[in-house]
């Protein structure tokens, strides 16, 4: 008995096991993942052979083994599958929901290939829909991704789909130019389907443009393919197409004879369809029925009351019961399929929407472009105004053109002003701008802003005080150069308004948590004040009080706006309070870290354009293209004493730097051939030490990192101050400079 009982135990053990090892390799990724890919293989046979409904009891298949395993590249391959064959079987509200969903997993999986597939099944879908701009829109979509991946077998497709919809929209020229590309892709892929329909829409186009020799040329090459590849469905556009030609040419035997032959094609293809749709297509028949046969049986029940027929009477009774229950089928349809119209109006705003905001993106970044460009090319021939203004202010001119100069000048800074307010604006917009924290002393900064400002202060018979909160620390860490821009902006808007006046700079602490401090800082004048109306749009840009006051103070509307972007990087609030004619006060809040390291003095060498250099041989390199900025460089170099060559490419620098020893190079950025960039980088291969300044007209921030990576020694801006320029070459020649380098 006890041999027995050990048999049964190890039979038992043996089985469990098994068990156990069945589930594990049902289980196993590998083969879960062949099965999905098998699934969609064979959908795909089916749907070549018309067996609609069996495609899609494949997909249904392959999305519940990979929702079961959370492959999202898997489900959304699956939908954008489900969305392409709701599409041929017309069902294109449906259409619409599997490819939203299909769209929402490649991207959360960044899947750009199968992307871009299903881009395009929603231009397919829109252009059933004769909603042709908004296709288009989503070709263009598809297209961009497949360049991207280099899918050109997809990528010729949507060509052909972006061709038809224009040949929709009547625009043969553009449909018969983008023809031609997917012609010659396909040809070049070896793609016969592709090959073949682009033939025959080649045709269709030249037959609407009027030459009916080259359009039955393409539309039969086109035909032979596709009878040769058995392709039904374009066979059936071409014969329509070669009956088109033919009536146009005046072959009107001809023309009914392919039209006959397209008719008979087009039932037969219709056909198919029908016999392959799923079930559910039938189920309005169904219920039809049932609504048909309800009156009947009503006339019955009548009847049976008639003759007292109590079993009549019960049967009928049951029929009316599932009478009822059919009647609320439909309702529950009918339920069904408005949710599902409301789902399909959801998923489609949420498409546009999607589309909306990759357009305002792309515009956008134009727009950053655009300023990027423009304000480049501004600053050049600045560099030509303000450098032309200086040399000529300093070359004893005629008293009475001194003051042309000046204005000159005064315009020159005017301008750079503003386009650099311009550019501060852009970055601020475009999230660009960068927090660059550093431990400093907040008291000592606000002195030296308000002794910086204090001369325009005294032109306007203005006094400054500041009154700094006695509990507050001095040593904070944040963005000084940040703070330090808000309070000259706000400081500087006040004096401009305040004639025989004071202003009020406080500093107050507002609470303390963790070493954050949350100050208030006060800007206060009894200036001209500003209106209540003007009050709301003060932040936004180019705004002021009035059209009078931008006429009579001047200035370019930019400044609070970039206060309050800059606050609002710093995260903090700004609020304003004024009353005409009795002055006004900007306050604002932000958090600062306290720092218990006092901020350190960088001491700099003070510099004295007479100080004693040994100029002798000293030898300057000076690469730029535009002449009147070599002549205007040339000039500054030699009036300090310096000997100068100039060249106006990068390949001659290079050159230059190989066959003579200079001490310094002067490198714009943008110029024919090579680059200032690529050619410092040539230099830096042979020579590490030479003092490489950039002498560039592109916004500095934007580009510092891509300067140091190059090996330049330093940047210096365009349009350039005299004095800052030669500040800048006296210590790069200076000798504790070299011997501290070398």
């Amino acid at each position: 008995m006890t041999q027995i009982y050990k048999h049964i135990l190890a039979l038992f053990m043996l089985l469990t096991l098994s068990v156990s090892s069945q589930n594990s390799i049902e289980k196993d990724p590998e083969l879960l993942q062949n099965k999905i890919n098998y699934f969609i293989s064979q959908s795909e046979d089916d749907i070549n052979k018309f067996n609609y409904y069996e495609a899609q009891k494949k997909l249904d298949d392959a999305l519940e083994i990979a929702e079961s395993i959370d492959d999202k590249i898997s489900i959304g391959l699956i939908y954008s599958k489900k969305g392409n064959l709701q599409l041929i079987i017309e069902e294109l509200d449906a259409a619409i929901i599997s490819i939203n969903k299909a769209i929402e997993m490649q991207r959360f999986a960044k899947d750009n290939a199968n992307l871009g597939n299903s881009y395009k099944t929603f231009g397919d879908i829109y252009k059933s829909k004769k909603n042709y701009n908004q296709a288009l829109d989503y070709y263009i979509s598809a297209q961009t991704l497949f360049e991207q991946v280099g899918l050109n077998n997809n990528l010729s497709g949507v060509l052909l789909s972006e061709a038809e919809t224009y040949i929709e929209l009547k625009n043969y020229n553009k449909a018969r130019t983008i023809i031609e590309q997917a012609l010659a892709l396909a040809k070049r892929l070896q793609l016969p389907r592709i090959e073949s329909s682009a033939l025959i829409y080649h045709g269709k186009v030249y037959n609407i443009l009027g030459d009916n020799e080259k359009a039955l040329t393409y539309a039969n090459e086109g035909i032979l393919i596709a009878k040769k590849k058995n392709y039904g469905d374009i066979l059936n556009e071409g014969y329509l197409v070669l009956s088109q030609i033919h009536q146009g040419i005046g072959d009107y035997k001809l023309s009914n004879q392919y039209l006959r032959a397209y008719l008979k094609l087009s039932d037969s293809l219709r056909a198919v369809k029908r016999e392959n749709l799923s079930p559910d297509k039938k189920i309005q028949f169904l219920i039809n029925d049932q609504i048909a046969n309800s009156k009947k049986q009503e006339e019955q029940l009548k009847e049976a009351k008639d003759k007292n027929d109590l079993s009549t009477l019960i049967s009928i009774l049951s029929v009316a019961l599932i009478t009822i229950l059919s009647l609320l089928t439909l309702s529950l349809y009918k339920n069904n399929n408005i949710r599902l119209k409301t789902n399909n109006m959801l998923h489609k705003k949420n498409a546009e929407l999607i589309v909306a905001k990759e357009k305002a993106e792309l515009a956008s970044k134009t727009k950053a472009n655009f300023l990027s460009t423009v304000t480049h090319e501004l600053r050049t021939p600045l560099y030509a105004v303000t450098g032309l203004s200086n040399m000529l202010l300093e070359e004893n001119p005629k008293p009475e053109q001194i003051q042309h100069l000046k204005s000159l000048k005064f315009s020159g800074d005017y301008l750079l002003t503003f386009i650099n307010d311009i550019l501060q604006i852009n970055k601020i917009e475009a999230n660009k701008v960068e927090i660059d924290p550093e431990a400093f002393n907040l008291k000592k900064k606000i002195n030296n802003i308000l002794l910086a400002l204090n001369n325009s202060a005294t032109d306007n018979n203005t006094k400054l005080h500041l009154e700094y909160d006695k509990a507050l620390p001095e040593n904070f860490f944040a963005d000084q150069l940040k703070i330090s821009q808000i309070l000259i902006n706000l400081v500087g808007n006040s004096i401009k308004f305040t004639k025989d006046g004071d202003i009020w700079i406080r500093v107050i602490k507002i609470k303390e948590e963790n070493d954050i401090y949350n100050l208030r800082f006060e800007v206060e004048d009894n200036g001209i004040g500003i209106s209540q109306e003007k009050q709301d749009n003060m932040f936004e840009s180019f705004s002021q009080g009035s059209i009078q006051i931008n006429r009579k103070y001047g200035g370019t509307g930019l400044g609070l706006s970039i206060v309050k972007g800059l606050i609002d990087i710093l995260k903090g609030k700004i609020y304003l309070k004024s009353e005409l004619g009795k002055g006004t006060t900007f306050y604002f809040e932000i958090p600062l870290k306290y720092s218990e390291k006092e901020a350190k003095e960088v001491k700099s060498t003070p510099f004295n354009g007479n100080q004693a250099l040994d100029l002798t041989n000293v030898k300057v390199l000076v690469v730029e293209d535009n002449k009147i900025n070599q002549m205007i460089t040339k000039k500054i170099l030699t009036k300090m004493g310096l000997k100068c060559d100039v060249v106006d490419n990068g390949e001659s620098a290079v050159d230059m730097v190989k066959t003579n020893n200079y001490d310094i190079v002067l490198m714009d950025i943008h110029m024919p051939g090579i680059s200032g960039i690529e050619a410092t980088k040539i230099i830096r291969t042979f020579d590490k030490e030479l003092t490489i300044f950039a002498l560039t007209a592109v916004t500095i921030e934007d580009k510092m990192q891509e300067f140091d990576e190059a090996g330049f020694t330093d940047i210096i801006p365009k349009p350039f101050k005299q004095e800052e320029f030669e500040k800048k070459l006296f210590n790069a020649l200076s000798p504790s400079k070299k011997s501290t380098t070398s």
